[in-house]
């Protein structure tokens, strides 16, 4: 009797010993941090690519040190964006990813001139494992995220030529996941009262996004463009 006792209380201790262990993995599980979600915009007026046309974006690869490669419509966790896959020809120092958003294909004309700040979602992923992080190890993490932005705007220079205007960096980076998380950015038309903005018959009305100072080889994402009048309303685009 006494055996067959000390027998069943060894079978249960197995028993929660695998169920200590299964709960100790879970609970690993659980406290492993996830990737950043993709953000969702409420704006009812957002370009959220979710009708998967991506035609007015396009790849500029002007100079030696533009990025080549070729752009297509992704969905990241339900939400769809326009990626921009790398084809990693351009060395990476002094490499700067450049895209075109043609907002004459977006808005009507009347309301080209009424753009004073245009916002948008910028995301980046690393494809190799070429980042050193702090302990010395090689990860495969995007790492910083720095970009600015520019436009030919209606007022024209000395040359008849419409005038180039820059609009302010946005920094953001990741260096714990192969993707980023959203870096929102901000584009403002600071001298829209002095003609430095867009004007109804200019059908080349585009802005690009540049992303300059890659820590590792990735590609870009975009996503959530919202276009905003002087009174911070935005704009609705063109069905």
């Amino acid at each position: 009797m006494i055996k067959k006792i000390t027998a069943i209380l060894s079978a249960a201790g197995i028993v929660m010993c695998f169920g200590s262990c299964g709960k100790g993995k879970d609970s690993e599980k659980e406290k492993k941090p996830s990737p950043p979600s993709p953000v969702e915009c409420g704006d009812p007026n957002a370009i959220t690519f979710d009708n998967d046309d991506i035609s007015f974006v396009s790849v500029i690869n002007d100079d030696k040190q533009s990025a080549a490669g070729t752009l297509s419509l992704t969905e990241i966790e339900g939400n769809k964006m326009v990626m921009f896959t790398d084809d990693l020809t351009v060395p990476l120092e002094g490499k700067v990813q450049k895209l075109s958003v043609n907002a004459a294909a977006l808005l009507a004309p009347e309301d080209l001139p009424k753009v004073r700040s245009i916002e948008f979602d910028l995301y980046a992923d690393a494809v190799s494992e070429n980042y050193k992080n702090q302990d010395g190890d090689m990860v495969k993490v995007p790492g910083t995220v720095c970009a600015g932005g520019g436009t030919v705007t209606a007022k024209e220079g000395s040359d008849g030529e419409g005038t180039w205007y820059d609009f302010a960096e946005f920094q953001g980076g990741e260096y714990n996941f192969e993707r980023s998380g959203a870096v929102h950015a901000q584009f403002k038309f600071l001298l829209a009262e002095s003609g430095v903005c867009w004007a109804e018959d200019m059908d080349d009305a585009n802005f690009l996004v540049m992303r300059w100072g890659s820590e590792n080889e990735s590609n870009i994402y975009l996503d959530n463009i919202v276009f905003y009048d002087e009174n911070g309303q935005s704009i609705p685009v063109k069905k």
